[in-house]
């Protein structure tokens, strides 16, 4: 649709409007890939106004990377915008021949120069600036019993690998390249003890729901279910951490060696080993119970974890620094490990996580990727209003970090990576839309991207790999290792 096509069209519906004072809002920008901050701004736009017009950049705008022809199409198949064109001259000469009642841009124009106010104001138009804000609420994603894994629940999209230009058996020759990589973990070892439970309603006595335990199932978590997954994808994988002196310990030192990890796993008189449980019913978490000691190490226990760490280096193609913050990896021992692997060219990536404690990724600092949450994100930067690309940015600047992915939970994940200045943004959908317990999959993503990249693969398949990853594992209830041979199965499953 040309610029002429939207103003007829726009004159025939205001025509009608103005019966009905409603409002005519309008919203410009590139839309090379429409992401989540896209589609939040698209949604507050819509709540200005009556009718949304987007205008699209031309494809001789800079940084320009998906045809103006495709971007439209993504736009004019949402339900929020009601016209969408690519733009032609400049932006004041068309807001005079639009004379739109509202224009919003990002709120991370808001302190900059902003020649759009003046012409609005001509026709009695003002200027609103769209916030990135989100509130950071659970959902609830478990909509099924505890049954069977199926691979069936995992919807793999088309259109990411026909842009990046790959295909299934890419994909398929990516996971053997992963076997034989030499992976070392470090972070806080977690014990998981899934109880799952009879609903028998809320008491008489008191508002309090009643549940009654009918089986319980012990898993290895935390950084350690990270060093599995790396184990079960075919890598050759050591583990360091501490523990405490207890039977959740002896546990994990079991499980590990079954599952063929090194583990080095230093005693802490002074803590319990991390265990959590979470009470379930009806295919739903109920209640999460941590056992834990949130303290950092003390300096001798600091001492031995980075001893034993830069002992490993030598050996080690990929170093995961996987934190719970839980007090196995304080600042000092992270400084150590990193200048370390640094002088031996280790590669390295990290993942932060701040689910009920607090974070901060950036301290992290040159890593080949780190997997931050969005809010992870924003607690790092103390920045809870700007859109997604901004605070993907400011972070990559921050952390001095080659590749950034930001996972959105049910929003999928948005991928900001490149080499140097040289960044492009894209994103992936959450593979699976049913999930039967999403605690694993920022591990399992993180842990098979990470092993792709080291591999010598790109971060687009190395995403589009974590993503399978993810989806495989939030389809079952409970820390289980993924294995190659999964991997292969899901990307084999309704390939045509």
């Amino acid at each position: 649709m040309t610029l002429q096509d939207i103003i007829t069209s726009i004159s025939q519906i205001e025509e009608t409007a103005r019966v009905d004072s409603k409002t005519v809002v309008f919203v410009q920008g590139k839309f090379n890939i429409v992401h989540p901050g896209h589609v939040r701004l698209l949604k507050f736009a819509a709540e200005q106004g009556d009718l949304l017009v987007v205008g699209i950049s031309p494809d001789s705008d800079t940084d320009i990377s998906v045809p103006a022809a495709m971007r439209l199409e993504a736009l004019q198949a949402m339900n929020l915008v009601d016209e969408a064109f690519i733009m032609e001259g400049d932006v004041t000469a068309l807001l005079r021949e639009l004379r739109p009642n509202v224009m919003v841009k990002g709120i991370e124009y808001k302190e900059r120069p902003n020649p759009e106010t003046s012409v609005l104001a001509e026709f009695g138009g003002k200027l609103v600036f769209g916030s990135g804000d989100v509130k950071f609420s659970s959902l609830d994603l478990l909509r099924r019993e505890y049954i069977e894994t199926g691979f069936s629940s995992i919807n793999k999209p088309r259109d990411f690998p026909a842009r990046r230009g790959f295909g299934m058996r890419d994909l398929k020759s990516a996971v053997t390249q992963l076997a034989g990589l030499r992976v070392l973990v470090i972070g806080d070892l977690i014990v998981d003890t899934y109880i799952n439970c009879e609903a028998l309603g809320m008491s008489q006595e008191d508002p309090t729901i009643v549940v009654s335990p009918i089986e319980q199932s012990t898993f290895v978590g935390g950084a350690g279910i990270v060093a599995a997954h790396a184990r079960g994808m075919g890598g050759d994988v050591s583990y360091v951490t501490i523990c405490g002196q207890d039977d959740a310990a002896g546990f994990a030192t079991q499980e590990l060696d079954k599952m063929g990890v090194e583990a080095c796993m230093f005693p802490d008189s002074t803590r319990p080993t991390t265990n959590k449980q979470r009470f379930r019913a009806n295919g739903k978490t109920l209640l999460r119970v941590n056992h834990l000691r949130q303290l950092s190490v003390s300096s001798d226990l600091a001492d031995k974890l980075v001893d034993a760490v830069v002992a490993k280096l030598g050996e080690t193609d990929l170093l995961l620094f996987s934190d719970f913050n839980y007090g196995c990896l304080p600042q000092t021992v992270v400084d150590r490990i990193c200048k370390a692997a640094r002088k031996r060219d280790v590669m390295m990536a990290a993942d932060s996580q701040a689910s009920s404690q607090v974070s901060d990724i950036s301290r992290f600092r040159g890593m080949t990727l780190v997997t931050p949450t969005e809010r992870e994100a924003r607690l790092a930067l103390q920045d809870p209003e700007s859109g997604l690309i901004v605070v993907a940015d400011e972070l990559r600047k921050k952390a001095q970090a080659e590749h950034l992915a930001i996972t959105l939970g049910a929003e999928g994940v948005l991928i900001y990576g490149g080499h140097g200045t040289a960044v492009e943004t894209d994103q992936l959908p959450a593979f699976n839309t049913i999930p039967k317990d999403v605690a694993g999959a920022g591990d399992s993503f993180f842990t098979c991207c990470t092993m792709a990249l080291c591999a010598g693969i790109d971060i687009w398949r190395s995403s589009y790999l974590g993503s399978v990853a993810a989806g495989c594992q939030v389809s079952r209830v409970g820390n289980t290792p993924l294995s190659a041979t999964e991997l292969v199965m899901e990307i084999d499953y309704g390939r045509n």
